[in-house]
This record gives structure tokens, C-alpha cells and sequence, in this order.
């Protein structure tokens, strides 16, 4: 799925309007039906509806939803932020139409002395600005958000919280924060930043009817992951097909204490349907690796506490992950060198690598073309620099995927998967739970037995994340956010392999 800007979204309104076609006013009227359909099969039994609505084009969507939940005979009371001029002529037009209907009830708010008490239990509806608010919130407007948050109620957000900016960092400013929002057609960027968290509440995607012309040939650097971009990765196996066809890994993870961190990669990269799979471990985890994990082949590392080299001929493995639980020792920043010096196929760097890189950045020059990287928010300043904001993040991600001729996975509940083309791709899989020790590990498994099996890094790191986030999700079903593990997540991969294959 395209993830458009504000302005894209504004030309994709014109497109439809002069080649469907069909009037601003009645587009408006088709976005207004979507969200009181929604409302009512939401919120059936609501008391009633407080519409808040500015004087743009989202304020004219907030009158014809206020318009059409009265003719469905629910309680609604309209408050407009009035400063004395005149309103988008689609909000006009509805003002229009709702005057004539006896039972509005339309109060303007011009002051602080115009906030009254919302009623308990009254779901509000936010139509105060759309996607093309450009400043931050100041005066009444202020007062009538914080009013609206304050208010206890669940509130339901159309296109986008009122306050919050599409395209760019809204971190430390005034929003609606939003239980649910409706939005139209396609997914904003601002849906996709942690630092929005508490304003966006859960996202739902209506379709008004768009045209699909313009989307169809639209170019946009960045896409949501959906399941019509994963099948058309997912390459499903031939039944002629032996563990020959389906590469040769090799993990390089563990040490003293951490062991864990190097069974949990192994099995994720096994369950993934890697062909064969070897393991490189201080001699410490001999006996749990071995056992833990029979399917895999190990091999031990002459220190019995961490790795300190790999005396192995590394040409025969199609690819390599390294740093799960592998630590920081002097010695292992060496093996991690001599590898680099020594192998050409594209490497799986996460975790203590990855900290290895960060205090070494010389050992940026010797990454294999295609390397995957997957730094989680802190990993990735210790690797890149410090940024304000989640925002400032991405395109740091794809300058640095360019210049390093890798793929960066900046892990997050929307995991950002930027390439060396410049494309960046969202993860819609994953949920809270994933939040707990070794789910990462799990993710550099994944990634790595993709890469054996011959897919692309760029496929590997898509589908990768995407697998990983939707044996997450299937896994909270099973156990909730709260009760599951890293474990549960490989128990669910074969769930979401079947899912992948219909």
C-alpha cells in the first residue's frame, strides 16, 4: 500500500474531482457516509455525538456527518471554532444543509467562555483540521483541544487528529489524542511514527471511491507492507525440492551468559526453511546448542566464554548472520573484521556487531554489498548519529543505505526497511508484545535463513520483517502481549507461512 503526502492526497481529491467526475461537495458527502457507517456499527447505542468542527474542508466533513447521524435520529451536538470569516465553500454548503434540519443544535466557539462540560459517555467526533494543518495550535484552538482531551470520552478522529502534521514531526505539540481515527483511502506517514503514539489511536482505512487511476500510477518512496507485497515475493516451494535448494547458513552468536540469544537465532532461522544450518559458539554453549537445537550442525570456538575466531572455509555458506549475544570482547571485534575481510556474500549484522561497527566505523568500508543491517532506534544513532525526532530518522536510513550499498532495518512497531534504490518500506505486522528480550535475535534468524534460500536482500529483509511481526501477532492471540515470549514467535512462523500461502 502507497503511503502518500498531504499534498498527494489533495492532487488524488482534484484528480477525482475532474475525471470521475463528480463535485467537491458530493466527494465530501461519499467521505461522510464512510464515517457514519463506521460510527454506527461502532457505537450503535451511543447516547450521542459531539461534533467539533473547524472551518475547512474537514469541518465540512464533520457538518455532513453531524447532518446524516441526525437523520438517523441520534443525539448530536456541533461545536464550531468560529474567528469571524467566511469557511471552505464545502463547509459552507454543508452549514447550509444542516440549518435547515430543526433539530441542530450548533453552537460557534470564539472564547475559552464558549467551552462547556461534554457529557458523559458522548462520543466526540474531531473535525477540527485535515492533512493540510501547517502550524501548531495556539489560542482557542489550543484551549478547545485541551478541552476535547480532558473530556473522558472516546474520541473519534476524521482523516487525521486535529493538530497533528502529515508529513513531518509533530513531536511536543498540541493535538487531539485520538481513540480512534478515520482516515481516507490510504495510510499518512504521521500513522507510522512511535512519537505518535498517544495521538492516533487505532487507525482504520475507509474507501470513498477515490479514483484509482491516479494511485495506480502514482510513484511515492514509501509503501505500507501488505499481503499483495509479500505474495509477490513469497516464493513456495517445489516439490522436487531438497535442503540443497534452500542454502547453507551459518550463525556466528553466543557467549558466556548468552547462549540464549544463539538458540533462539538458530531455531528462527530453521523455522524460516533454511537447508542446512550451522552454528559458530564459544565452547560454553556446546551441549545447549546441540541440544536444544539437534536439527542444526555447531561448531566451537577455541575460548570457551566468547567467539574469538571463525577457522572455517566461509565460501561454502551463502550467507552469514553475526551478533546475537556475541558481545564486544577485543577478540570477537577481530573475527568480526576477518570475516568482513574474507567473505563477499551479504552478511546479517544485528546486536553486539552492529555496537562493534558503531565504536569501529573504519569497518563500515569493508561491509559486503547487500549486508542487512538492523539496528533498533538507540543502535542506530549509536551507528548514524543522534536525531530529533522519528521523522529525522528515515532519511538518514536511506542516505545511509545508499552510501553503504546495504539494506537498514530500523526496528519499531512500523520496522523501516530502507534500500539502496531509495525506496522505504513500512511494516504493518507486530504488535507490543514483541517488546521482550530475543525478539530480535529472532528477526536476525529469519533474515538470515531468507538470504540462504537464494531471495534478495531487499526481499529477505520485506518479507523477514513481515513474517516476524505476524508470527508476533499470531502469538498475542494465542498468549496476549502481555504472556508471550521470543519462543512463541518462532512457534507461530509455520502459522504464518500457511497464512502467506492462503
Amino acid at each position: 500500500m502507497k503511503i502518500l503526502s498531504a499534498a498527494e492526497i489533495r492532487e488524488w481529491d482534484q484528480y477525482t474531482i475532474r475525471h470521475e467526475p463528480i463535485t467537491s461537495v458530493d466527494l465530501m458527502e461519499r467521505a461522510a457516509t464512510a464515517c457514519v457507517k463506521w460510527l454506527i456499527e461502532n457505537y450503535p447505542d451511543a447516547e450521542s455525538f459531539g461534533i467539533f468542527c473547524g472551518k475547512g474542508k474537514n469541518g465540512g466533513d464533520g457538518l455532513a456527518i453531524a447532518r446524516m447521524l441526525l437523520e438517523h435520529n441520534y443525539k448530536v451536538t456541533v461545536h464550531i471554532l468560529e474567528f469571524g470569516h467566511k469557511g471552505a465553500d464545502e463547509f459552507q454548503a454543508n452549514l447550509e444543509k444542516l440549518h435547515k434540519l430543526p433539530e441542530a443544535d450548533i453552537h460557534f466557539v470564539q472564547s475559552e467562555e464558549n467551552l462547556h462540560p461534554v457529557p458523559e459517555g458522548q462520543i466526540i467526533v474531531d473535525a477540527l483540521f485535515g492533512s493540510g494543518l501547517n502550524r501548531a495550535l495556539e489560542g482557542v484552538t489550543a484551549q478547545l483541544v485541551r478541552h476535547i482531551n480532558n473530556s473522558g470520552c472516546e474520541i473519534v478522529s476524521v482523516d487525521i487528529p486535529g493538530g497533528l502534521f502529515t508529513d513531518r514531526s509533530s513531536n511536543g505539540a498540541l493535538a487531539v489524542r485520538a481513540t480512534h481515527t478515520l482516515s481516507f483511502q490510504c495510510f499518512k506517514p504521521a500513522f507510522l511514527f512511535a512519537e505518535n503514539k498517544e495521538t492516533v489511536g487505532e487507525i482504520h482505512i475507509l474507501d470513498i471511491g477515490l479514483h484509482p487511476d491516479y494511485y495506480k500510477n502514482l510513484q511515492v518512496p514509501f509503501e505500507l507492507t501488505d499481503e499483495e507485497i509479500i505474495r509477490s515475493i513469497y516464493k513456495p516451494r517445489n516439490r522436487f525440492s531438497h535442503k540443497g535448494n534452500f542454502g547453507h547458513a551459518l550463525l556466528v552468536a553466543g557467549s558466556y551468559g548468552k547462549m540464549g540469544a544463539a538458540v533462539l537465532a538458530a531455531n528462527a532461522c530453521l523455522h524460516s526453511g533454511v537447508g542446512l544450518l550451522t552454528c559458530h559458539i564459544p565452547k560454553c554453549g556446546y551441549e545447549i546448542l546441540q541440544t536444544a537445537i539437534p536439527e542444526a550442525m555447531v561448531m566451537t570456538d577455541f575460548n570457551s566464554s566468547f567467539i574469538t575466531k571463525v577457522e572455517d572455509n566461509l565460501s561454502k555458506y551463502d550467507t552469514i548472520g553475526i551478533g546475537p549475544g556475541i558481545g564486544t570482547a577485543s577478540e570477537t571485534k577481530m573475527m568480526l573484521r576477518e570475516i568482513f575481510d574474507t567473505y563477499r556474500n551479504p552478511l546479517v549484522l544485528d546486536a553486539d556487531a552492529l555496537n562493534i561497527l558503531a565504536a569501529q566505523k573504519d569497518l563500515f568500508q569493508l561491509v559486503p554489498a547487500g549486508s542487512i543491517l538492523t539496528p533498533h532506534p538507540k543502535e542506530f544513532e549509536r551507528l548514524f548519529g543522534e536525531s530529533s525526532n522519528d521523522f529525522e530518522r528515515i532519511p538518514v536510513a536511506l542516505q545511509k543505505a545508499r552510501e553503504l550499498n546495504c539494506i537498514i532495518i530500523l526496528k519499531g512497531h512500523h520496522s523501516f526497511i530502507a534500500t539502496t534504490a531509495g525506496q522505504g518500506f513500512f511494516n504493518s505486522t507486530g504488535n507490543a508484545g514483541m517488546a521482550t528480550g530475543g525478539s530480535g535475535d529472532i528477526l536476525t534468524g529469519i533474515l538470515t535463513g531468507l538470504l540462504a534460500q537464494g531471495y534478495s536482500s531487499v526481499e529477505a529483509a520485506i518479507l523477514g520483517v513481515y513474517l516476524h511481526g505476524l508470527a508476533g501477532d499470531l502469538a498475542a492471540k494465542e498468549f496476549s502481549m502481555e504472556g508471550m515470549v521470543a519462543g512463541d514467535i518462532i512457534a507461530g512462523l509455520g502459522r504464518a507461512f500457511q497464512q502467506l500461502q492462503g
